[in-house]
């Protein structure tokens, strides 16, 4: 093995838009006669600032109450996002998914660490298979902070003994590749599984 290959001790995974699909609209376009409606909606009630409350670890059925409150005339809408949530959830992204096979397969120490709220992560831990691959996984919601503060790289290292420059970690959020970097992670955007494969193996690791 190579000297650079020796310089990296393990990789990191986001997982949505990382290793499988989660999308809201695979849900709401089911619930909504036209996109630009859907839009506005997803836009102005169940918003991405939103789901990163729930991803920070706000409860479900406070934050559906709270926007139900606000919005009543959305309230099967908002009570959706909760109830068929695992419709959001699409098929694995297969390319990637073979780099974390390839990359168990060669021994490199495997972890994940996603914005997620814990009430739905269970969700995924049944349905995929490959995550079993993980020798340890960070959910923000257990933890209550969301990427990219660094605040949860703090924990992710101090949880699975990781040296940061050591590290590579991988996700499809430019912001949060941006702060994993900032904070000394060897950090890689994501945007399909052939150029992650490449820069992986750039690296010198077994892909």
């Amino acid at each position: 093995m190579s000297a650079i290959a020796r310089r990296v001790d393990a990789v990191v995974f986001d997982l949505g838009g990382v290793l499988m699909e989660w999308e809201p609209r695979r849900l709401y376009r089911t619930m909504f006669d036209d996109d630009a409606a859907m839009e506005h909606f997803l836009a102005t009630v169940c918003t991405p600032a939103w789901n990163d409350e729930l991803d920070r670890g706000l409860p479900f059925a406070t934050g559906v109450s709270q926007l139900t409150a606000r919005y009543p005339e959305h309230a099967e809408l908002i009570s959706a996002y909760h109830t068929r949530w695992d419709e959001m959830l699409g098929d694995p992204i297969d390319d990637a998914v073979d780099v974390l096979r390839d990359l168990k397969a060669g021994s490199v120490p495997l972890y994940a660490l996603s914005n997620w709220s814990a009430e739905t992560y269970p969700v995924a831990r049944r349905r995929f298979d490959f995550l079993d691959l993980f020798d340890g996984v960070l959910i923000s919601g257990d933890v209550g902070v969301t990427k990219p503060d660094p605040r949860i790289f703090d924990e992710l290292c101090e949880r699975f003994g990781l040296e940061a420059s050591r590290t590579v970690f991988v996700d499809d959020r430019l912001d949060n590749v941006e702060g994993a970097r900032r904070y000394g992670l060897v950090a890689v955007a994501f945007t399909s599984g052939v150029t992650l494969r490449a820069a992986l193996r750039d690296l010198g690791l077994p892909t």
